[in-house]
């Protein structure tokens, strides 16, 4: 947030905007996908497999069956029937792997309890996430869609192209007028995306306390309704108030999509598309970084 605070320090300073443009902003959120394969229930099984095999052969644990050759098999398999549509014997396979996966649970858990009270502490939150897979059904909520990142979350943007996408929910801010990127701010556990809209202008005016101005008004989509209370004295704008807004503020409204190709930008050009940074704090120091290298561009 330094750093970010820093690129928009920099353009007052070479006179690129007006102190004033800051007062009015453009609020909108995106979804900020992890670097992840895509989670069918077939591959995360044979890798929670896979994983847990490796992890208790590098503790010195002796299994008495990997499964390894029937996993890939099976795994092969998967892939073949879902791309034929023949959903009965995909059905057949997953359970299958379903059972191998418990086998080795089982096992692990039994075995791993000569291993030196660290190693079982090391092994036990793979276990842990290997259960959650195990356990877990299509329909389930709070699913696990990746043994590495459990943070991960299915965000659906409603879009045609994309219907599903995994990662985390980000909010952006960019400048009214000029498109100057003035907050950006990752929010786990898939929030609404009004109730996000106190949070990022709260961290908007932290990134522009020095400069001894405060956001006035923001411009938002259909979206944001219903948070006028919570945002006082800051004034939402959005055309769902179309017949009570003045015809200064209509004229605002006509801009608020500029801030679609930011986040365009944002993506194809500043890395947001994938985050490959660890955990929840990952994801939101990635957010941060990308806006700020979007203002150096800028």
């Amino acid at each position: 947030e330094q750093l970010l605070k820093t690129t928009i320090e920099a353009a007052v300073s070479m006179k690129a905007i007006r102190k004033t443009e800051f007062e009015r902003v453009i609020v909108d959120s995106t979804v900020q996908e992890k670097a992840i394969a895509h989670p069918t229930d077939s591959r995360l099984l044979e890798v929670a497999r896979a994983k847990l095999v490796r992890l208790a052969q590098r503790a010195g644990l002796k299994l008495k069956q990997t499964h390894e050759r029937e996993g890939k098999t099976l795994r092969r398999k998967a892939g073949g029937y879902a791309h034929a549509k023949q959903f009965r014997r995909l059905k057949r396979v997953l359970r299958r792997q379903r059972t191998l996966l418990g086998c080795v649970l089982r096992e692990v858990r039994r075995k791993m309890l000569s291993l030196e009270q660290a190693a079982q502490a090391a092994l036990e939150v793979w276990l842990q996430r290997a259960e959650h897979i195990h356990s877990q059904q299509p329909q389930d909520k709070n699913k696990l869609y990746a043994l590495h990142a459990p943070e991960v979350e299915c965000i659906g943007k409603g879009k045609a192209r994309k219907p599903y996408e995994f990662g985390v929910k980000v909010s952006v801010a960019v400048t009214h007028k000029s498109g100057l990127m003035v907050g950006a701010r990752s929010f786990p556990g898939n929030p609404y995306d009004g109730h996000t809209l106190a949070a990022q202008v709260e961290q908007t005016n932290t990134l522009l306390q020095d400069l001894d101005v405060k956001v006035r008004e923001a411009v938002v989509d259909l979206g944001y309704r219903g948070v006028d209370g919570e945002l006082a004295p800051v004034q939402v704008i959005h055309r769902g108030k179309a017949k009570s807004l003045a015809p200064k503020q209509k004229r605002w409204l006509k801009r608020r999509q500029a801030v679609e190709p930011a986040i365009g930008h944002l993506k194809q050009d500043h890395g947001m598309q994938r985050c490959w940074l660890k955990g929840a704090e990952g994801d939101a120091l990635h957010a941060v970084l990308c806006a700020a290298g979007f203002n150096i561009r800028w």
